[in-house]
């Protein structure tokens, strides 16, 4: 296991217990089993990976896994306007924005500083103290034109 996964769990780990819960076999399997998830993850999708090495693991432990995870700030929740939850790795990234097909559902992260400091300026004009933002570009990927 490597340093940046040790302090993730440790992370995990301290947040639970302030909310006076404990860090359980499930909670961690869940928990290393979405971090090893490269891409945007639904929790069916979760809970499918998560199944294969714990029978035992329902979806409603996911779903309550994923919620403590996005309060924490490790998983962030994304919606790309497909009626579907997913989540995403947050812990110690770089702010990104998204490009989604609107026919595949194919997604590109887009870490560009410039679109950052535009919308921060647009926060400034218009009176903002900027807290968070999220924003997605709609298109067609280059293979559904």
């Amino acid at each position: 296991m490597n340093t940046h996964t040790q302090d993730i769990i440790n992370v995990f780990t301290e947040f639970i217990k302030k909310k006076s819960l404990k860090m359980t076999g499930q909670r961690k399997t869940i928990l290393l089993t979405f971090l090893e998830m490269k891409h945007h993850v639904s929790p069916e999708e979760l809970y499918n990976r998560v199944k294969a090495r714990d029978s035992k693991i329902g979806i409603a432990t996911v779903y309550r896994v994923l919620k403590l995870l996005n309060q924490s700030g490790i998983a962030r929740e994304v919606n790309f306007r497909d009626g579907f939850a997913r989540y995403e790795s947050n812990y110690n990234r770089e702010h990104h924005d998204h490009l989604v097909c609107q026919k595949c559902g194919a997604t590109v992260e887009i870490v560009d500083s410039t679109i950052e400091e535009m919308q921060e300026k647009l926060a400034v004009k218009y009176g903002y103290d900027l807290k968070d933002h999220e924003m997605l570009l709609y298109g067609i990927c280059s293979k559904c034109q």
